[in-house]
C-alpha cells in the first residue's frame, strides 16, 4: 500500500472517529442502536456545503451541521420516549423522513460541490504550509472533541446518562428522568455525527445524498474493532480506543482496494469487517494489544 493511500486512511479515519464516538455514546453508553445515523451524517453534509457554497464562515458550517445533527437525535429520541416506538424502528422512521429533507436542504440536488468555497482544510492548509495539514487539523479537532466529551461524561449529568444505559429502572427508582436523559445521549450522540459529516463535506469538498448509505455499520465496526484491539479497561482509553479503531477502519478499506478489489464492493467488505470485528469482541479484553504486551512482557520477566 503506497504512502498516499495509508495518509488519506489517517485523514478520513480522523472524521470517522468523531462519528465513531457518536455511535459509541447511543451504541454502547445509552445501549440503544440507532439507525438514525445514516440519515444525520448526510444532514451535517449538507448543512456544512450549503453554508460554504454560499460563501459562509466554514466554522460557523461545523457548527450549524452539529446543531442540526441533535435535532435528528432529539426526533428519534421523542419518537421512542414520547410515542413508546421501539428505538430501532423510530432511527429507521427518522432516517427516511432525512432523506427528503436532505434534499430540501440540497436544494433539489443529488449532490453539491463546494470545490470553489472555503473550507476549515483549505484554510488551514495555506495557513500551515504543509502536504500534513488535513492530519494536523484533524488530530486537533479530534483531541479538542474527545476531551470535551470525556470530561462531560465525567460530570454529574455525564454518569446520569451512562447509568441510564446500564440500568434504566435504577434511574429512575433515584428520581433521575430516563427519558430526559435519552434525549440529551441520542441529541448528542447524532451532533457528533452530524459534525463528522460537515467536515467529511468540506474535506472531499462536496456532499452527495448518497454517502450515507451503511454509515452506522461504518461507526459500529469502528466501536467494535477499537475495543477488541485496544481494551477497554478505562473510560478515556475506550474513547481513544473508539478514535484508532476508526482510523483502522479506514486502513483496512484502502488496503483491500490496494489488493485489487473494486469500489463496488465496499459495502461488502464493510460488512465482512464488521463480521470479523463482532466475532473478535467477543474474546473481549483478554486478547487486546495492551494486554497481550503486558502478557509478553510479564514472560520476558519471568525468563
Amino acid at each position: 500500500m503506497t504512502f498516499g493511500a495509508v495518509l488519506g486512511s489517517v485523514e478520513l479515519g480522523l472524521i470517522y472517529s468523531i462519528m465513531a464516538l457518536g455511535v459509541f455514546l447511543s451504541f454502547r453508553t445509552l445501549n440503544t442502536p440507532d439507525l438514525t445515523v445514516d440519515g444525520s451524517i448526510v444532514t451535517g453534509m449538507a448543512v456544512s456545503a450549503m453554508i460554504c457554497s454560499v460563501g459562509g464562515n466554514p466554522w460557523l458550517a461545523l457548527v450549524a451541521a452539529f446543531i442540526v445533527g441533535c435535532f435528528a437525535g432529539f426526533i428519534t429520541a421523542l419518537l421512542n420516549t414520547k410515542l413508546g416506538i421501539q428505538p430501532l424502528l423510530a432511527g429507521i422512521l427518522v432516517m427516511l423522513g432525512l432523506y427528503s429533507i436532505n434534499l430540501r436542504i440540497m436544494g433539489g440536488k443529488s449532490n453539491v460541490a463546494i470545490i470553489k468555497s472555503d473550507t476549515i482544510y483549505k484554510n488551514f492548509r495555506e495557513f500551515a504550509q504543509t502536504e500534513y495539514s488535513s492530519i494536523i487539523l484533524g488530530l486537533i479537532i479530534l483531541t479538542l472533541i474527545t476531551a470535551c466529551f470525556y470530561y462531560f461524561l465525567k460530570t454529574r449529568l455525564g454518569f446520569a446518562l451512562r447509568a441510564t444505559g446500564d440500568n434504566e429502572d435504577m434511574v429512575r427508582a433515584s428520581g433521575i428522568n430516563s427519558n430526559t436523559m435519552r434525549l440529551i445521549g441520542m441529541g448528542l450522540s447524532n451532533g457528533l455525527v452530524g459534525l463528522a459529516g460537515g467536515l467529511l463535506a468540506q474535506y472531499q469538498s462536496v456532499a452527495d445524498i448518497g454517502m450515507g448509505v451503511g454509515m452506522v455499520v461504518v461507526g459500529l465496526a469502528s466501536v467494535i474493532i477499537g475495543e477488541a484491539v485496544f481494551g477497554t479497561r478505562s473510560l478515556i482509553r475506550r474513547l481513544i480506543a473508539v478514535s484508532l479503531g476508526a482510523i483502522l477502519y479506514r486502513m483496512i478499506i484502502a488496503f483491500a482496494f490496494n489488493l485489487g478489489m473494486p469500489s463496488t464492493d465496499l459495502k461488502l467488505v464493510s460488512a465482512v469487517i464488521v463480521t470479523f470485528a463482532l466475532s473478535t469482541g467477543a474474546l473481549g479484553e483478554k486478547f487486546s494489544i495492551p494486554t497481550l504486551f503486558q502478557k509478553v512482557g510479564a514472560k520476558n520477566a519471568n525468563n
